[in-house]
């Protein structure tokens, strides 16, 4: 309903707006240099891998602060390279435990290992307080002003390191060390793609409910490291991340006109792939980032266009009487989920990416809208109206459909990475305000991302480089 709505109020309320509207540039995003660390090679199958999903949160997981050579001030810490290893260790307490699958327990209730213990532990410290895994780490300031972070992971019960790895980063990229071992612990303990080290874009919200300011901004997967990238001059809508993570994609109402750009991240810079003077809403990147996908309504009618992502001609996807929104192609894009009143109702659709064998999947009762394709290919998230408005994922024919969501109006869904979190956007029913929200697939763990401002249109990045 409000992606229906858009199309009419945005394209009624837009009035003159500046032509640019770019913040700072966020810089370019460098990959993170992989480095050697001591330790034995962990060999043969990894006993301690729990398959069961219901038995994850068995899992005990003792994190003490990461240890550090020689105490060292560093631009991330003046406190010294000592307190940044007891930072590090909190990031990844608070990534595995909210992610619902572990029980870890942080650094402030644990003994602090000395730097030598860190390749070899006191296992029985660690088992006489019940602790399943143990991660070890240390954090080491380099000349060059660098810091080297490893991360170690052990199974106290066979006495043996399960996996290891180091990275270098700038002082002030150390969350993303901590990111980057929230991820191997979580793939090593799982078996699972990982996703601690990815970034959300959103649109950040401010200003009375008649005149919201709407800018585009972005955040690390927990929250942390916000920025805003444009300045509210334009309204900023529906963003998405290329599948290279380089650019986002969003809508922009620039003088009262609808225009489809592209952000390049590193260097702020943006292009224009299309615009026109008709409403215009949902644009979406193919898998492979050659194409845009969008929903425009001309002469009363909204159907679905492809453009190349370069800009040029435009296809028409959809052409049937009503309302066609949105697009999500599958992870091998072959095929798109959209949603369109042409039943009646808003109902979920699938076709061929070239438009051809359009077919309705969702007949479990309620509305379906804003549908989106996980990056696994074997589910799709969406929108279930009935009543309220909540967060519900079905199989890609319609079927085996479970509501994750109780709140009154929950939309929008994106996928984390490895398809296992989604996010969505929550509306407060008496004060309007909205913010973003974070739900896995049982449906039992779900929190807020802090945001310094209103939230809404997430959209969840791939893994960074």
């Amino acid at each position: 309903m409000r992606m229906l709505a858009l199309l009419v109020c945005v394209a009624l309320g837009a009035g003159p707006l500046a032509a640019q509207d770019l913040g700072a540039p966020i810089g370019e995003d460098q990959a993170v240099e992989r480095v050697p660390v001591e330790g034995e090679e962990a060999d043969g199958p990894l006993r301690g891998t729990v398959t069961d999903e219901s038995a994850w949160s068995d899992i005990g997981i003792a994190i003490p602060a990461f240890a550090t050579d020689r105490d060292r001030p560093t631009p991330a810490n003046e406190a010294g390279t000592g307190a940044l290893g007891r930072e590090i260790a909190r990031v990844i307490t608070a990534n595995l435990r909210n992610n619902g699958l572990f029980k870890p327990v942080g650094p402030d209730s644990l003994p602090q290992p000395a730097f030598a213990q860190i390749p070899a532990p006191a296992y029985a410290t660690w088992s006489g307080r019940g602790a399943e895994m143990l991660v070890h780490g240390y954090v080491r300031a380099r000349e060059d002003g660098r810091l080297v972070v490893g991360c170690y992971l052990y199974d106290v019960a066979l006495q043996q390191q399960l996996v290891r790895e180091g990275w270098v980063v700038a002082p002030g990229d150390w969350r993303r060390a901590a990111h980057k071992c929230s991820d191997l612990i979580f793939s090593r303990l799982t078996g699972e793609s990982p996703f601690f080290d990815s970034r959300i874009a959103y649109i950040a919200e401010t200003g009375p409910k008649d005149r919201r300011v709407k800018r585009l901004a972005i955040m690390d997967s927990d929250g942390a490291n916000h920025r805003f990238l444009t300045l509210g001059s334009a309204t900023a809508l529906t963003p998405r991340f290329s599948p290279d993570y380089s650019r986002i994609l969003y809508l922009s109402y620039v003088d009262g006109n609808p225009r489809i750009y592209v952000y390049d991240i590193g260097t702020g810079r943006q292009t224009l792939v299309t615009e026109s003077r008709n409403p215009t809403i949902a644009p979406r990147w193919s898998p492979d980032g050659r194409y845009i996908l969008y929903s425009m309504s001309v002469g009363g009618n909204t159907d679905i266009y492809r453009v190349p992502a370069n800009g040029g001609a435009s296809v028409r996807l959809t052409d049937s009487p009503g309302i066609d929104i949105g697009g999500s192609y599958s992870p091998d894009g072959t095929k798109i989920v959209f949603e369109s009143d042409r039943s009646g109702s808003q109902q979920c659709y699938v076709m061929d990416a070239d438009g051809s064998n359009q077919r309705r999947i969702s007949f479990s009762g309620g509305r379906c809208a804003t549908p989106e394709w996980s990056p696994r290919g074997d589910q799709i998230a969406f929108t279930r109206i009935a009543g309220d408005f909540n967060i519900a994922v079905m199989n890609t024919s319609g079927g085996n459909v479970r509501v994750l969501t109780r709140g009154w109006q929950d939309e929008a869904p994106t996928w984390a990475p490895n398809g296992r979190i989604i996010q969505f956007f929550r509306t407060e029913k008496n004060s309007g305000r909205t913010s973003i929200w974070q739900v896995d697939l049982t449906g039992q763990n779900e929190r807020r991302l802090p945001t310094p401002v209103d939230g809404s249109d997430p959209a969840w990045g791939p893994i960074r480089p």
